[in-house]
């Protein structure tokens, strides 16, 4: 699925470029990741969001 809307989080402000129109730089999707209970990918997922390993 190809996501419209985007978000510059330097700005606070969207857009449907993929470049911010103000600074020029990255933006990302707003829209959170689907979730599913069978996720096998969720520890890496929390990882990278913390940015510290964790044990489960």
């Amino acid at each position: 699925m190809k996501w419209k809307i985007r978000f510059c989080k330097k700005d606070r402000i969207y857009t449907l470029e993929e470049t911010c129109t103000k600074c020029g730089g990255r933006t990302a999707i707003p829209h959170p990741t689907r979730f599913s209970p069978i996720d096998k990918y969720v520890r890496y997922r929390i990882e990278n969001k913390l940015g510290k390993k964790i044990d489960c």
